[in-house]
């Protein structure tokens, strides 16, 4: 159930980077269209889209923000969840 929550909330907030970027470079909020004004307004939009687009590449990929590792168990393709052999199991 988590992981539905987290997945939908991912996408939500891809959306809002997203959104935000694009409301940003179409100049929705009105702001100055010189000097220094611009050119913070296209470092911020170019930084939101970035960073949504990481988020994306993150969600599809599965790679979870939370366990430090890849969002499912099962799936140990980077070895994540290896048990360490010099470990001695305590009984």
């Amino acid at each position: 159930m988590s992981k539905i929550i987290r997945i939908i909330f991912g996408i939500f907030m891809v959306i809002v980077y997203l959104g935000m970027a694009a409301l940003l470079f179409s100049n929705y909020f009105d702001w100055s269209t010189t000097g220094l004004m611009l050119v913070f307004r296209y470092v911020m939009a170019a930084i939101f889209a970035l960073y949504g687009i990481y988020r994306c590449y993150r969600l599809v990929n599965g790679v979870d923000y939370y366990r430090g590792g890849h969002a499912d168990k099962d799936d140990d393709r980077y070895g994540y969840y290896k048990q360490d052999d010099n470990k001695i199991d305590e009984a």
